[in-house]
């Protein structure tokens, strides 16, 4: 009997010795899946600065659209007291090159968000990949609605506004690289700011985020964002502060209808 038992104890420990690998395979097979993570980030890379490449040499056969009507368009309708100076011997070659470049980032964006988003989704699970397909498309729409309202109405506003600032004996010479910084400042910072929809949709997803929480400090957020829209807006007049604070504190509502909808999701998932 304790022959049976002894030889039945070794059998199992065989087993279990077999099943288990070894501490030094374990390490092995880490390494290996770190270095197919990395191999898989270089691909999308390559991938995203080649697109990038192709949409920037597109961009380029209209450079001298981009520059003249997109980008100095809106100085030019602002006011002719302000005039362009370059002051560095490649400064136009460098504005060209800046302006290439930003507008093909801008187009590119949805293809740069979906391939981090391709990284992402196979640790999710199925439910998750679905929503995150249509998150590609929400993030980019308020990228681009952010964009839009920084070109039609900030960039205008705030140069109308520089314009007509101050005494007319000083000339206003703008240095063209201050000016190709504020530009694409002014974009970014909009189409950043737009995204504020998606991030309640993240932190709402994760449980960090719920309408309640919104709706009660609604009215402290609503104060916050007329004291960011007082700062960002140059001009002191009342009714173009609303005009920049009003679609952020949109923004914000949107923000609490996209947590309820989550959360109801959430709720019904448990």
């Amino acid at each position: 009997m304790n022959q049976e038992t002894e030889s039945t104890t070794s059998l199992k420990f065989a087993t279990s010795t077999q099943e288990s690998p070894p501490p030094e395979e374990s390490g092995a097979e880490s390494e290996l899946n770190f270095i197919g993570h990395l191999e898989e980030i270089r691909g999308r890379l390559i991938k995203s600065v080649v697109v990038l490449l192709v949409v920037m040499v597109l961009c380029a056969t209209s450079a001298d659209f981009l520059v003249n009507e997109i980008l100095i368009g809106p100085l030019k309708r602002s006011s002719e007291s302000l005039v362009l100076q370059n002051l560095v011997p490649y400064g136009q070659l460098s504005l060209y090159f800046q302006v290439v470049f930003f507008t093909g980032f801008i187009i590119s964006f949805p293809f740069l968000a979906w391939q981090i988003w391709q990284f992402v989704a196979p640790a999710l699970h199925e439910h998750e990949r679905k929503a995150g397909r249509f998150s590609i498309l929400f993030i980019s729409l308020c990228f681009f609605a952010g964009i839009a309202f920084g070109y039609f109405i900030f960039l205008p506003i705030s140069l109308q506004f520089f314009a007509s600032f101050g005494t007319s004996l000083i000339k206003n010479n703008i240095s063209v690289q201050d000016y190709v910084s504020f530009f694409i400042g002014t974009l970014l910072t909009a189409g950043l700011v737009f995204e504020l929809p998606f991030i309640s949709y993240i932190l709402s997803k994760i449980g960090l985020l719920t309408p309640a929480f919104m709706r009660f400090y609604r009215k402290h957020a609503v104060v916050f964002l007329l004291i960011v829209a007082a700062v960002v807006t140059p001009s002191t007049d009342m009714v173009t502060q609303l005009i920049i604070g009003v679609p952020m504190i949109l923004l914000y509502e949107l923000s609490i209808l996209i947590s309820v909808q989550v959360n109801k999701k959430n709720a019904a998932l448990k």
